[in-house]
């Protein structure tokens, strides 16, 4: 059975180090990011895979640095390792690691390499609205995601599935296909394909780009921010002083709107004029429309300031929203 060091921290990760765990792979150590404070006390946190690791009894090592640290790279150079797996660690692999187990180092990466390369390729793909993403394994080199790919699994993405359920999805996919991933390698079987397509990036998110822009983007750019940005951070926007997050969403063509709707007719003959931002309907029991270019948003979770996301029906309930107010990017 193949000796396997684990290199990993989130919840994505963690569904990893289970698989293989489960699967009944020997793993020598497991190398996760040091504990961080967390929540208004500022207790120290451990990392999900810390917590699974604990659980099973494996050894743990949270390095602050694996650059340049010879007592952490003396350490593990004894460990007699087969291969390291790495899934979202963290911090990007020295030569003096890739080059240490016997079998090579393996990374399952969030999406259909070559495309989206990089720190947040899942958020990217829902941010973009693509129909399809999945999981790649591949052979880790000192490039970024540049490496040999090994094994790789599509799967669909919902037209209202959000960056959070994605991310589930794909951390059970990836554990499946890195335990298959692992068999092909004791087996002397792995292929390896290069990666020949051109290469697209997926860079960390900030939180500039989480206000929307109701003017330039259209309905559907939109309500992708707003599923690309769930859990993360939230988009938002601006209305009578406030900043309001929207966590969840559902397009409409303005035709679908009022035949939906039909009692609000009176609207379809000014609905042209307003301005993207405009508040169409605002009550607890027809929810909350929003004119967009090109449609119009249904807003079906929400977040005031200084409040906690809930149900769009419950905000309106205790918050004052009304037909004509409009949503902008200006405070």
């Amino acid at each position: 059975m193949l000796k396997i060091l684990f290199m990993g921290t989130p919840d994505f990760a963690q569904e990893s180090l289970k698989s293989i765990y489960d699967a009944g792979f020997e793993i020598i150590g497991v190398v996760t990011n040091p504990d961080k404070p967390k929540g208004r006390g500022m207790k120290l946190a451990y990392s999900p895979v810390k917590e699974y690791a604990l659980e099973k009894n494996l050894k743990i090592y949270q390095p602050i640095k694996i650059k340049n640290n010879t007592e952490f790279l003396d350490e593990i150079k004894t460990l007699a390792t087969d291969v390291i797996c790495v899934v979202a660690y963290g911090k990007i692999l020295p030569k003096e690691i890739l080059e240490i187990p016997k079998l090579g180092c393996i990374n399952v990466h969030g999406s259909l390499l070559p495309k989206y390369r990089g720190a947040a390729p899942i958020q990217w793909a829902v941010l973009n609205g693509d129909k399809t993403t999945g999981i790649t394994t591949m052979y880790m080199n000192e490039g970024m995601d540049t490496g040999d790919m090994i094994l790789k699994e599509e799967v669909e993405i919902g037209p209202e599935e959000t960056t959070g359920d994605l991310w589930q999805k794909l951390s059970k996919i990836g554990g499946e296909i890195l335990v298959k991933t692992l068999k092909l390698i004791e087996e002397g079987k792995a292929p390896r394909e290069k990666q020949t397509e051109e290469a697209t990036l997926a860079p960390m998110l900030n939180k500039e780009m989480a206000l929307i822009d109701w003017e330039n983007s259209d309905a559907n750019k939109i309500h992708n921010l707003i599923r690309g940005l769930n859990p993360i951070m939230g988009a938002y926007s601006y209305i009578d002083g406030k900043k309001i997050k929207f966590w969840k969403s559902k397009v409409l063509t303005k035709e679908e709107f009022f035949s939906y709707k039909t009692e609000f007719e009176e609207y379809e003959a000014k609905f042209n004029n307003l301005v993207p931002g405009t508040i169409l309907i605002a009550d607890d029991k027809d929810g909350l429309y929003i004119k967009a270019n090109g449609g119009v948003l249904k807003i079906l979770e929400i977040q005031g300031e200084n409040a906690k996301r809930m149900p769009t029906a419950d905000f309106l309930r205790g918050n004052h929203l009304i037909a004509g107010m409009i949503f902008s990017k200006e405070i």
